[in-house]
């Protein structure tokens, strides 16, 4: 599963209490229908790969939900055994049992994707690469965990936006819940409004030789290619650090928590933040892009109770721009989303293109409940429908 995705959606996996009696009852694999809509002709290829829960083994599944382990790898890597599925021919469906992972589930149109395993184990395919050699394949991949205590399943487009898809779980009672819909038009508008976006934010649309338009980056992706210039959020960020060197931003990093607050005030390239009690319980540098768009290194949030739900907080804030909207963080309301010029236009135009405005479009997205994220306790099926290309 990919580091930045996997943040947010294994947080809200272990911060899961003891599993009910009826999550308990959970079977080792339930099935997952996979429908293709997308119009497109040619083959489909599924793959369902990740870490087996039991054992903590990587490997993958077969259409039956039989676990294999990889072999071991070596430097350089080596190809990884062909996991591959077929897939829904256009307008059909197909239905294969998925295991008690914490993974992914990858399709591809028109031909298999390339594996490798390094003595590390598998590598993820990593298009901002040219020399990837998945980088002129259309594909794309949902992450998922089952376990005792049910099933996650969601739509990410942490670090690309590519073939539109979407997901969804069949409850005990009946009932559905799917996101990831895009609305009609919103595939081509997506690539439009990127293409007309100023600042080299056209720059993160990959497209093959013959045309094909493959995807784009996330902008965390694109500071690594050179696509957007690390100064894209610079301006913003100043302006941060500049109202808060006068007045205190106040974060309640958790709903069910609002007596819990932390109180941050810059001072120089650095911002306190207090509790209470007055006491300095951890600090932030001045943040780069980097570190805005893809939650890490000078956002860092480590699994604890202060600085990474802090971090979380500050990431969606800068990502949405709203920390200069409100001094009360997180803000949740997304009329505030996006408005400054300064912004993540990337996610900007994946949520606004969503039928039902949720996508991780970045790491912690999932901060207000933004994510694209279904779950449930008892998952009788799972469902990933391709969609079409429009």
């Amino acid at each position: 599963m990919a580091p930045a995705a996997a943040a947010a959606l294994l947080a809200a996996v272990f911060s899961v209490q003891a599993p009910s009696t009826a999550a308990a009852a959970v079977p080792d694999t339930i099935p997952l229908k996979v429908t293709n809509n997308s119009g497109r002709s040619g083959p489909v290829y599924l793959y369902d790969l990740g870490t087996q829960l039991s054992t903590g083994q990587q490997g993958w599944a077969d259409a039956n939900g039989t676990f294999h382990a990889w072999p071991a790898g070596a430097t350089p890597p080596v190809d990884a055994p062909d996991a591959s599925i077929p897939g829904p021919a256009a307008g059909q469906s197909t239905t294969i049992r998925i295991p008690k992972f914490s993974g992914r589930i990858y399709f591809s149109y028109g031909q298999k994707l390339v594996f490798k395993l390094a003595t590390g184990g598998l590598v993820q395919p990593a298009v901002q690469n040219p020399s990837d050699p998945n980088h002129d394949i259309l594909f794309n991949w949902s992450e998922y965990t089952l376990n005792d205590s049910g099933l996650w399943i969601n739509s990410t487009q942490v670090d690309m936006f590519s073939a539109p898809y979407a997901v969804g779980v069949k409850r005990a009672d009946g009932t559905t819940a799917g996101t990831g819909h895009l609305k009609p038009g919103g595939y081509n508008g997506f690539f439009t409004a990127l293409r007309g976006q100023p600042g080299g934010w056209a720059n993160l649309i990959q497209t093959r030789s013959d045309g094909t338009v493959l995807r784009a980056l996330s902008p965390g992706h694109g500071l690594e290619t050179g696509a957007v210039p690390a100064s894209v959020m610079d301006d913003y960020v100043n302006r941060v650090w500049q109202k808060y060197a006068t007045t205190s931003l106040t974060v309640t990093p958790f709903a069910d928590q609002p007596n819990t607050r932390y109180y941050g005030r810059v001072s120089g390239n650095v911002m306190n933040f207090t509790d209470a009690s007055g006491a300095v319980v951890t600090t932030f540098q001045k943040p780069d892009a980097d570190s805005i768009f893809n939650c890490h290194k000078l956002l860092d949030a480590p699994n604890d109770q202060v600085r990474g739900p802090i971090s979380r907080t500050l990431c969606a804030g800068f990502n949405r721009s709203t920390l200069l909207i409100s001094p009360n963080q997180p803000d949740t309301n997304p009329a505030d989303f996006y408005r400054d010029t300064v912004t993540n236009h990337y996610a900007r135009e994946i949520h606004a293109r969503m039928a039902d405005g949720k996508a991780y479009a970045f790491a912690f997205d999932d901060v207000g409940n933004q994510e694209s994220l279904v779950h449930d306790g008892s998952p009788q099926q799972a469902y990933l429908t391709l969609d079409p290309f429009n």
